[in-house]
């Protein structure tokens, strides 16, 4: 057997360890893929309410629902018509209810999400700034700006939207003549508000006493490190191998201000953190711990935590932990600097492999060719994975995960083991990158397929006929969840039995202890009463000694590559 000694990292504050968000295990629904209760092939409200109980037997401790209001559906629903209405293709607002209500029967809290960078060109707001024209009040609530050259033909500068093209698009006026061009870091459809409005800051407080007047536990707040653009939006050219969230820099960057890259004229600028200071006192208000999630990719960690101080945020996932690739060091090392940087500002770590917006970590933990985040894979991709490598990987990756002190995040779907549906038709994609790149980038689709709950139903079970409005890869039967209930060796059964533990020995407010005397590529550390030990290298170790409370592949005298084992001595 190993021998071990340890190493003590920083202990969480216990005095300020007390709310459910600080160890919550969080699991996100995308709606339109998780269940459909109508059989239109669209995932829908009464459908999550239908499935609760399954989740309630996962064992988690919140649903985070991705958008589900009004909406033409040009970016899944991130293009928002109105904030305060259920969209019909989901149901309605008595169907919402409904769901709040069951969900927190089981003890399940719901966080929805809130996309505030950007409206979708349908809404109300929009039309009546194209409506008004330049210099009326309705126009400021957007970004518009005049062109350049002697005509305006040229646009106000040279920003490039996340999804591909230019990240500004000129109107025409009533008249027939080119008009103004308006903002859209995203696709066209999605234009900019301008947050230095403030009847736009009012219109979203109204918006989140809304929800909050429902029921709601808190928000998941979409392009947090939006909203405030630099003053005279200067032009700007990503560095080469950005992620097309405006990243670029590893997680294993120094957190010292000396290195910190400079921020884009339009992400993470400091006019952001006085918006969430106002929303944080506005949650105060309600009883019950409601809380606010930021999506901000921005790098390093040490600035993430600048929206997670305590009076801003509650939470702010950790894509640097999300983007770490499956080598020993590197977890080690980000593992402690998520841990530490965001104690130092009172905030728990949070960890998260999978999400909407990447590919699944069944397939990304396996890829041998560049995947920048966005940009998705598809057939043509190059260095696409060996399926069984990029499950072995994934198990002994979401084992280890949920082992780690904080509050942890479960996308729809990896509780099953799935992978990316790589093999998608291209004329089935709906991703506004795939268009506006004309290909070039496969996107998002691969990762928001309706995901399976029994093999030989329909739909594999997503709704009652065959409807699926992204269809599902004929293998996706083995994956169902119903084919996984009940078998000891399945991925769904060893996310029981991870958040089961986790619950019983208090991982989630335990604190790390490293321990070493194991080869180079193996991570171990002890939480609590468990000592968790991940061979992430190629090569098998020895076992050490102790009783096997989980492991995420068979073990034996030896502990194989790829598996994680969690073990009590």
């Amino acid at each position: 057997m190993t021998s071990l000694t340890t190493v003590d990292a920083a202990p969480v504050d216990a005095a300020i360890g007390q709310e459910w968000w600080r160890t919550a295990v969080i699991y996100q629904i995308y709606p339109r893929s998780f269940s459909d209760a109508n059989g239109d092939g669209m995932g829908d409200l009464a459908g999550i309410s239908e499935r609760l109980g399954a989740l309630q037997e996962l064992g988690v401790d919140a649903i985070w629902l991705s958008p589900f209001y009004t909406s033409p559906q040009r970016d899944a629903g991130y293009d928002v018509a109105d904030y305060c209405g259920v969209d019909p293709l989901f149901g309605s607002l008595a169907d919402f209810d409904r769901m709040l209500a069951s969900a927190h029967d089981r003890g399940i809290r719901v966080i929805v999400d809130l996309v505030p960078n950007h409206t979708s060109s349908d809404h109300a707001w929009f039309q009546a700034a194209l409506a008004d024209g330049p210099g009326s009040e309705a126009r400021g609530h957007y970004m518009f700006r005049d062109g350049k050259g002697p005509n305006g033909d040229t646009p106000p500068n040279n920003w490039m939207s996340v999804f591909g093209g230019p990240a500004w698009t000129r109107i025409t006026d009533p008249d027939g003549t080119p008009g103004q061009w308006y903002l859209h870091l995203f696709d066209s459809s999605q234009p900019d508000l301008d947050w230095t409005s403030e009847w736009v800051r009012q219109q979203f407080r109204d918006i989140l006493r809304f929800w909050l007047d429902r029921g709601v536990d808190g928000f998941r707040v979409d392009v947090a490190h939006g909203m405030i653009k630099a003053e005279g939006l200067p032009d700007y050219t990503p560095p080469e191998g950005a992620g097309s969230m405006g990243g670029g820099a590893t997680p294993l960057e120094p957190d010292i201000a000396a290195s910190t890259p400079a921020s884009p004229p339009f992400w993470a600028q400091d006019g952001v953190h006085e918006i969430y200071r106002d929303w944080r006192r506005l949650l105060n208000t309600y009883p019950g711990d409601r809380i606010l999630v930021a999506e901000a990719w921005v790098d390093p960690l040490a600035k993430v935590a600048l929206w997670v101080r305590p009076d801003e945020m509650h939470q702010a996932f950790n894509f640097a932990y999300l983007e770490t690739p499956w080598e020993a060091d590197e977890l080690r090392t980000v593992i402690d600097r998520s841990i530490d940087t965001f104690a130092a500002v009172g905030a728990p770590s949070t960890w998260v492999l999978s999400n909407h917006d990447v590919v699944r970590h069944a397939t990304r933990l396996a890829l041998t060719g560049d995947n920048l985040q966005g940009a998705g894979v598809g057939p043509k991709s190059v260095g696409l994975p060996d399926p069984a490598v990029g499950l072995r990987r994934a198990r002994a990756a979401s084992a280890l995960m949920l082992a780690l002190p904080g509050s942890s995040y479960i996308y729809q779907g990896e509780e099953l083991g799935l992978p990316e549906a790589i093999d998608l038709p291209d004329d089935a994609r709906e991703d506004p990158t795939w268009f506006r790149t004309k290909g070039e980038r496969y996107g998002r689709d691969g990762c928001r397929v309706p995901i399976p709950w029994s093999a030989d139903a329909p739909s594999f079970g997503f709704g009652p006929t065959d409807a699926s409005w992204l269809p599902q890869p004929e293998s996706w039967g083995r994956f169902a969840r119903e084919a996984e209930e009940g078998d000891p060796d399945s991925t769904l059964e060893l996310y029981k039995r991870a958040l089961l533990l986790r619950r019983e020995s208090g991982l989630g407010s335990g604190h790390l202890i490293w321990r070493h005397g194991f080869a180079h590529d193996v991570v171990a550390f002890r939480n609590g009463d468990v000592t968790v030990v991940a061979n992430v290298g190629t090569a098998s170790v020895p076992m050490p000694s102790g009783e096997v409370l989980l492991a995420s592949a068979p073990v034996s005298g030896q502990l194989e590559p790829d598996t994680t084992v969690w073990l009590r001595s």
